[in-house]
C-alpha cells in the first residue's frame, strides 16, 4: 500500500519506518527543510507541503491511506483550529476529491480531550469533557475526522494518544531533579505510539472508531519519580501537591490545566484488537535512557 503521512514529525518519521520496512510505500509530507531532510534520513519519500495551504496538497502523490499527524506547534486554540480542524477538513477534502482517493484514514488526537475525572479510568466510551478552548478543538477534530472523512467516502479512524515519550523525549531531569507534582502519567512509548497506528492499518482494524493508544499502566507521577531515582542511583526527588504548585502562581494555562485534569487511561480496546506493546509499561521503556543516564555518571 502507499501511505501519506501528512505532519510526518516525532511518531510519524517512526511510523514511516516501520511501514517501510514492512513493505509499504511511505510518503511523509513536511514544511521545512529540516523535516524534510528528517524524513530522507529516515529512509523513505519527502514531499513539502502544508496542510494549512491548500493548493500545496497538490504535491502530495495519491496515497490508499491517509495519516494525519501534523502538530500545532504546542500553540493556542486559534492554531489548532487551523490545522487539526481546518487542515484536516481540507486534507480530507482534497485527497476524496482526486480520482483515486484514498480508502482510510488515521488521525492523531490526544486523551487530552476526556477533561477532569478525578483519577478514575477514562476508555473509549467515556464521555468528552474538553475544559479548554483548545480540547474543545480536539474534540471537533476528532469529529472532522470520522464524520467528516465518510461524508467523503473516508473511513476514519481516531487514534488518541497518551503522553509520548521516547529517544529524545526521556525528559529524566525532570524526574530525578524535581519537585514532582502530584497525580497521574498516562504514557506510551513513540515505538508503541506508531506500532498501534500500523497495526489499525495493516490489520485493517477500527474503521470508523476511536482507539486509546496507551500503555498497560497509568502510574502516580510520584511512585515513577521515586522508582527512575532508584533505578538511575540517585536521591528521591522533592514532592510538591496539586495546592502546593498551583499556589506558585506561575503556571502556564496548559500546565495548569495538566494539573486540574487527573484520569488513567485503559488500552484494553487495543490490547481486545491484538495489539501487542514492545514497551508495555514505563519500566520497559524507560531502561534505554535509565542505562545511559548511568553509562554517562560513572563515565
Amino acid at each position: 500500500m502507499r501511505v501519506g503521512i501528512l505532519g510526518c514529525g516525532y511518531v510519524g518519521l517512526e511510523l514511516g519506518r516501520q511501514l517501510t520496512d514492512a513493505g509499504h510505500d511511505v510518503v511523509g509530507v513536511r514544511r521545512s527543510d529540516e523535516g524534510l531532510a528528517a524524513i530522507e534520513d529516515a529512509g523513505f519519500e519527502a514531499v513539502r507541503a502544508d496542510v494549512t495551504e491548500p493548493d500545496s496538497l497538490d504535491a502530495v502523490p495519491d496515497v490508499d491511506w491517509l495519516v494525519f499527524a501534523a502538530s500545532s506547534g504546542g500553540r493556542g486554540a486559534d492554531a489548532a483550529q487551523r490545522v487539526f480542524v481546518d487542515g484536516l477538513t481540507t486534507a480530507i477534502e482534497g485527497f476524496a476529491s482526486r480520482e483515486n482517493p484514498p480508502e482510510r484514514l488515521v488521525y492523531t488526537s490526544s486523551t487530552g480531550v476526556y477533561g477532569d475525572h478525578g483519577g478514575d479510568f477514562v476508555d473509549e466510551s467515556t464521555p468528552l469533557e474538553p475544559t479548554t478552548d483548545k480540547t474543545r478543538v480536539l474534540v471537533e477534530a476528532e469529529r472532522v475526522a470520522r464524520e467528516v472523512a465518510a461524508d467523503h467516502g473516508i473511513e476514519g479512524t481516531v487514534a488518541r494518544f497518551a503522553g509520548l515519550y521516547g529517544p529524545d523525549r526521556y525528559r529524566l531531569s525532570r524526574y530525578i531533579d524535581g519537585p514532582v507534582t502530584e497525580g497521574y502519567l498516562n504514557m506510551v512509548h513513540r515505538e508503541d505510539a506508531a506500532g498501534a497506528v500500523a497495526y489499525l492499518l495493516t490489520e485493517d482494524l477500527a474503521r470508523g472508531e476511536v482507539v486509546m493508544v496507551v500503555d498497560d499502566e497509568p502510574v502516580d507521577k510520584w511512585a515513577f519519580a521515586d522508582w527512575l531515582a532508584d533505578e538511575c542511583g540517585v536521591p528521591e526527588p522533592e514532592k510538591r501537591t496539586n495546592e502546593e504548585r498551583l499556589a506558585a502562581g506561575d503556571l502556564s494555562e496548559a500546565a495548569r490545566r495538566r494539573i486540574l485534569t487527573s484520569k488513567r487511561c485503559s488500552n484494553e480496546k487495543l490490547r481486545d484488537l491484538g495489539y501487542e506493546f514492545r514497551y508495555p509499561t514505563f519500566r520497559e521503556g524507560y531502561r534505554a535512557a535509565i542505562d545511559a543516564y548511568r553509562a554517562g555518571k560513572t563515565a
